[in-house]
């Protein structure tokens, strides 16, 4: 995008750069404007860091390479390129074509992956299905729309910048201050109990207090006592009585998950404590009055006859409904969200300095997991963070569990590319129609490990192997110490070492062992 930008956070691009760019025919509309998100660098600090290409808005091509365009911090601060020596000054160029976008790689020699495959010639490519591109096996980036509308909105703590996640920043500032109950609804993990706290939070209510309850633990026969509480003597074990959570919430907001789950017979009192404001306590003699905003939640359809929810409940309760989105239609956020948990798991492992190396997590895993379908969500991501901290304890490269690498290459979706680029899938061709170019960007697009380079290329890694020797690529196995030492810098980075060396982390980590163990002087 040039010098215009430098020293412009990426909100200050987004609001105006895009308000003066001249909209032309079949170019993209200003409200949904094209941007870049990184998802994995060597500097973990620059992970989601934004670009907005507003000449794509314009009708205009906009370019990328190691000096353009300039990534901001989302949280304020001054652009810059990615400035990583392994991308090419030769950019890849974006043209704008309708409501898509043309890559050109033209002469670059930036190794680029999109959605998985290598591509080498121009290609059609949708922003509005995020896109993932990996420059040199060192960066990966999202191209995705962004929406101009929520420059100026708080993140109400959430990670991310996705078009997706805008829209429910967006329908939080517009309820939060309202009176209205709230139904927000969603796949498991996507963060129910999250937006709920950034509607008690952001609203009148914030002084008061917030309570969760989950509907489905409760026994069905205490949910009456539970949520209205039991006056004295009510039943065994009540001698004192004890208040419900409504009026525990008194003066705040109740947020009630599993919505759906709540018994049948539960339901008419709590569309009455709804609509009046009045609980009956079990026991009790008279009504009380609370003033509670509740928020539910559920994963369900609980308009569908089979449910057996009350409609007058449901219509109650949804006085206005925010739908979040599942983690899938958010890919630009999957680097930061990741990267967050990374640290929280490897602070409590006692290893925090790990993303402080160079590379540490490959480009092209993070790529992986952008482009993974998440039916857990958040919540499985997060789990993921903690298995890849607990697998990589101790080790001097990062270890991915077995189990967990297998499901990422077997969930990767199919690629909408032109069926001319190289399979992702094990549609296993001739070894000879491999070429070395080819061979050589697919090995660092996996990072040099054989056993996703094979699947990519469509070959069996004892051909890959072959292939590998025949154009004189060696393993990690055949390295000798020698070479090794005069790659390694003053830390003994052997992950930076495997990048130079072109070999994998894991199968250096290995060589690296037997021959300090075989060294005189180790």
């Amino acid at each position: 995008m040039g010098d215009k930008t430098l020293g412009k956070s990426w909100r200050d691009q987004l609001s105006t750069e895009t308000r003066t760019s001249t909209e032309a025919d079949g170019a993209i509309s200003t409200e949904r404007v094209p941007g870049l998100t990184i998802l994995a660098h060597p500097d973990t600090n620059r992970v989601g860091e934004v670009a907005v290409l507003p000449g794509l808005v314009g009708g205009r091509a906009e370019e990328l390479s190691r000096l353009s365009p300039r990534f901001a911090p989302t949280d304020g601060g001054e652009a810059r390129p990615l400035a990583e020596a392994r991308i090419s000054r030769q950019p890849i160029v974006l043209k704008p074509k309708g409501q898509s976008v043309l890559l050109e790689p033209g002469g670059t020699r930036t190794r680029l992956l999109v959605n998985g495959e290598v591509v080498r010639d121009a290609v059609v490519v949708e922003p509005d299905e995020d896109v993932v591109l990996v420059l040199a096996a060192r960066v990966a980036l999202v191209l995705h729309l962004m929406d101009p509308r929520v420059v100026d909105l708080p993140h109400y703590g959430m990670i991310g910048e996705s078009m997706a996640l805008a829209a429910v920043r967006r329908d939080i500032a517009r309820v939060a201050d309202l009176p209205y109950a709230v139904l927000l609804r969603g796949e498991s993990g996507t963060g129910k109990e999250l937006v709920a706290r950034a509607l008690h939070d952001a609203g009148p209510r914030r002084a008061g207090p917030f309570l969760s309850v989950n509907m489905a633990a409760i026994p069905p026969a205490l949910a009456t006592a539970e949520l209205f509480g039991a006056s004295r003597g009510a039943f065994t074990g009540a001698g004192a009585g004890h208040p419900g959570y409504f009026e525990r919430a008194n003066g705040g907001t109740l947020f009630l998950d599993e919505i759906g789950a709540t018994p049948p017979e539960i339901q008419p009192l709590l569309l009455r404590a709804l609509e009046n404001g009045e609980l009956q306590p079990v026991g009790g003699t008279a009504p009380r009055k609370v003033d509670v905003r509740v928020v539910s939640a559920t994963d369900s359809d609980l308009s569908a006859s089979s449910v057996g929810f009350h409609s007058p409940l449901l219509h109650r309760l949804a006085a206005y409904e925010i739908e979040l989105p599942p983690l899938r239609q958010r890919r630009a956020d999957v680097g930061r969200l990741f990267f967050h948990f990374l640290r929280q798991e490897l602070l409590t492992v006692g290893e925090p300095e790990r993303l402080e190396q160079a590379g540490w997590v490959p480009a092209g895993l993070v790529a992986r997991l952008a482009l993974y379908r998440w039916p857990g969500n958040v919540r499985q991501l997060r789990n993921v963070a903690r298995q890849v901290a607990v697998a990589s304890r101790g080790a001097e490269v990062l270890e991915l569990p077995e189990r967990l690498e297998k499901l990422l290459l077997e969930k990767l979706p199919r690629s909408k590319l032109p069926k001319s680029q190289p399979p992702t899938q094990a549609s296993f061709r001739e070894p000879s129609d491999v070429s070395v170019e080819e061979l050589r960007a697919v090995l660092a697009s996996c990072d040099w490990e054989v056993k996703p380079a094979a699947a990519a290329l469509g070959v069996s890694r004892g051909s890959l192997y072959n292939l590998m020797e025949r154009h004189g690529i060696r393993r990690a196995s055949q390295l000798e110490r020698d070479e090794i030492l005069a790659v390694l810098d003053d830390r003994e980075d052997l992950a930076a070492a495997a990048s130079r060396l072109e070999v994998s982390q894991r199968g250096l980590r290995l060589r690296w062992r037997e021959l300090q163990g075989s060294s005189p002087d180790s």
